[in-house]
């Protein structure tokens, strides 16, 4: 399909699917005015009008060619199976369906997250109302930069250009900002700034991912909890711990230097993963010393013993790790970025016990899930989808078996157990680390036996969605117990 620059400058500036998005952003101006729960009320009822009215009105909330980098056909509201109808645009039935599916997923899903965020920040209004910013007008600039204005595209996605992550990270800036002070004038202006600055970044970077999920789900779940925990940080809990991080520092950089050289040398890692695994590794060892550094050491031991084992029956199976098992970058990111996010909280905020539940839960929840799949391949030839138990091929995408999930359950207990004899948390805490570790497990098998399956998203994706959500649920709970 060719468009030409007089068919994209005649087109209005924003498609009547962002319109619809952008224009309920305006009831979040009411937020200040409500009670949360009218809020969440007022989000359900925009639910139900996407879903009962929006379908009898004639409005075409089709994705423009040029906006997401693929061709959407033309569909209209009381139709949303219609063909497509453009003679210019060479498309086949199956890809007509599979548009329809995603402008309505879109449409669904963004009164969806909306509710959501009203919900789980219902205490602090200011992070809902400023994400909901981001997620509509630094999204509605970023399709409409990236048509309009064109240029490089990123290097990690030639669907997306600079300028459309550009455009969402100022615009998303501006409005969050702009909510969040008036849903909360209390809160500095100095901070506020800061911190919605670096979410729409976050929100950009998320927008921007090669994934196939609708960004009105991703956008909103990554960025609220960045943004929730970015807002506890404080200056004066960082002055409290400088005047011994610069020891913390130097002892940081020459011990994860030399495990990097080791597991080079020993090909645990790729050269990408040595790298990365060397500033993570840092940032986790900022958290607590030694004692944080540990439970990144007893993961990524447990982890690499468990890959070892069988890696010739694995290998001739067609299932064992790449490059001899050794990690790269994309490894290393997506089972240690939670846990070096919350190591980094734990000397910035005064909510060191919860943040150190948290760490430990991210570790736990690697550990466990990378153990649990390695042995699973190694002791049986058959597993069992985690949402249907249907028997499939072991090493299948949320695929899981007996041996394999006594094998993570018992590295899980090994990490959260590392952590209380640390004296990193208490016992309450240690088994709230186990616990979120295990259900972060369990949202990766099923994330594995359905987004995976589909091919919406990669493996790395689904354990960095692990590793978060276990953060995440050890940390709102130690929280809520005032820790």
């Amino acid at each position: 399909m060719t468009i030409t620059l007089n068919q994209v400058t005649s087109r209005p500036l924003f498609s009547t699917r962002k319109i619809v998005h952008m224009s309920m952003l305006g009831f979040a101006f009411l937020l200040p005015f409500l009670t949360w729960p009218q809020a969440a009320g007022a989000a359900l009822l925009a639910l139900l009008f996407n879903l009962l009215i929006l379908p009898r009105l004639e409005v075409d909330l089709r994705k423009r060619p040029g906006s997401a980098g693929v061709p959407f056909a033309s569909l209209r509201a009381d139709s949303p199976a219609q063909r497509l109808s453009d003679s210019a645009v060479d498309s086949t039935t199956a890809s007509a369906a599979e548009s329809s599916a995603s402008v309505w997923t879109g449409i669904i899903l963004y009164p969806i997250s909306v509710l959501a965020l009203i919900l789980l920040y219902r205490h602090s209004m200011h992070v809902a109302a400023a994400v909901w910013a981001i997620m509509a007008l630094g999204d509605g600039l970023a399709s409409v930069a990236g048509e309009r204005l064109g240029g490089p595209a990123l290097p990690y996605n030639r669907e997306k250009t600079w300028a459309g992550s550009v455009s969402f990270a100022l615009a998303g800036t501006a409005l969050a900002y702009t909510l969040a002070r008036w849903v909360n004038p209390a809160l500095e202006s100095d901070k506020a700034l800061l911190v919605c600055a670096a979410t729409a970044v976050v929100g950009a970077l998320v927008e921007s991912a090669p994934v196939r999920l609708d960004d009105n789900a991703t956008v909103p779940l990554v960025s609220g909890g960045f943004m929730f925990c970015a807002f506890l940080m404080e200056r004066s809990a960082l002055a409290s711990n400088l005047p011994y991080l610069g020891r913390r520092i130097a002892l940081a950089v020459v011990i994860n230097l030399a495990f990097a050289l080791v597991a080079l040398r020993l090909r645990l890692v790729a050269r990408s993963g040595a790298r990365a695994g060397f500033l993570l590794g840092v940032a986790v060892y900022l958290g607590y010393g030694w004692k944080s550094f540990s439970l990144l050491l007893a993961f990524f031991v447990l982890g690499s013993m468990a890959t070892r084992l069988g890696y010739a029956k694995k290998a001739a199976r067609g299932i064992a790790e790449r490059r001899g098992g050794g990690r790269s970058w994309r490894e290393a990111l997506a089972n240690t970025l939670a846990g070096a996010f919350f190591s980094i909280l734990v000397i910035t905020t005064h909510h060191e016990a919860a943040f150190l539940v948290a760490l430990m839960a991210t570790f736990a929840e690697a550990a466990g899930d990378t153990v649990s799949s390695e042995i699973g391949q190694w002791l049986s030839t058959r597993a069992y989808l985690v949402t249907t138990f249907e028997p499939v091929r072991a090493g299948e995408n949320g695929g899981i078996s007996l041996g394999g999930t006594a094998a993570g359950l018992a590295a899980s207990a090994l990490v959260a157990g590392l952590g209380y004899a640390l004296g990193l948390s208490t016992r309450g805490g240690a088994a709230l680390a186990l616990a979120a570790g295990l259900a972060g497990n369990l949202l990766d098998s099923v994330l594995g036996a359905t987004l995976e399956r589909r091919g919406l998203v990669s493996n790395g994706i689904v354990n960095f969605a692990g590793t978060s959500f276990a953060g995440a649920l050890a940390l709102g709970l130690s929280l809520r117990a005032g820790h």
